[in-house]
């Protein structure tokens, strides 16, 4: 990837960041472990990927995509905001009375969302519907999905997962974020769906296993997505918390809001990073 284009990414990550924690600091709740470590993977899918407009949200011919995980909201907020779907001041409504943020994401009220999203594993089963769907009717657009990794627990996905192969839906991509926390403790403590990758290839998917932080693994795997006549699962390894220090790796922050002075800790950290691109 050409250097200053990918310098431009990384300022939009971390612009993405600062979003998730404002979002969530206002509300004084939210999911920020697991919205900060996708902000890349969102960040590549809808500043180069996807087919999409935001002045045409609902053009039938743009790529979908699905937050599968729906608690991470913030994250997918603050990529829309930046992305010119709605101005970043309405990341301050999160979660507030008469807002259209709501904690997880809302297709009828929120300009740019495809999918309602939260109970975990239907996220990945509308995305299977979409792609059937578009190679049903002929329509050519590709769709998207993000899963947590503790949301593999859930049956729902290895079903849709199944048909997806079946059905050789070669137009859906898969990411997993591999952050191995979920909210009870560490996705080996709690219930592991390890190996993953050996789990979606023996449901008929191409995977790949990448470091989720980085542009050019991220572009090196969606090129090679599209040379694959199957769907494609995208094994992210990730830093749940990433970009603020404190929140790093700690299970802790898989849905709670900082405090005031933690707050500013982590603003001073995320605008430090954004500043040293300048």
């Amino acid at each position: 990837m050409e250097a200053t284009f990918k310098t431009q990414l990384a300022k939009i990550a971390c612009k993405v960041r600062i979003g998730i924690i404002e979002g969530v600091h206002a509300a004084k709740a939210g999911h920020p472990g697991g919205s900060l470590s996708i902000a890349e993977i969102l960040t590549y899918l809808y500043f180069k990927e996807m087919n999409i407009d935001p002045n045409a949200p609902k053009d039938p011919k743009r790529d979908r995509f699905v937050l599968s995980k729906g608690h991470a909201a913030p994250a997918l907020y603050a990529t829309l905001a930046e992305r010119g779907y709605f101005s970043p001041d309405e990341l301050l409504t999160l979660r507030q009375i008469g807002s259209r943020l709501q904690g997880h994401p809302d297709m009828k009220n929120i300009p740019g969302v495809d999918m309602s999203t939260g109970s975990l594993g239907q996220g990945i089963s509308t995305a299977v519907g979409m792609a059937l769907s578009s190679k049903h009717f002929g329509d050519n657009y590709n769709v998207y999905t993000i899963l947590g990794d503790g949301e593999l627990e859930e049956g729902q996905v290895w079903e849709a997962a199944m048909f997806a192969a079946h059905k050789n839906l070669s137009n859906l991509t898969a990411f997993v974020d591999l952050n191995n926390l979920q909210i009870d403790g560490t996705i080996d403590e709690v219930n592991s769906a390890k190996p993953v990758d050996k789990k979606f290839e023996a449901f008929g998917w191409h995977v790949i296993i990448i470091d989720g932080h980085d542009f050019d693994a991220i572009e090196a795997a969606l090129a090679e997505a599209k040379t694959v006549d199957k769907p494609v699962a995208i094994v992210a390894n990730t830093t749940k918390g990433k970009g603020v220090s404190f929140m790093e790796n700690s299970v802790s922050w898989h849905g709670t809001a900082p405090n005031d002075e933690q707050y500013e800790v982590a603003m001073s950290e995320l605008k430090a990073a954004l500043a040293a691109f300048n």
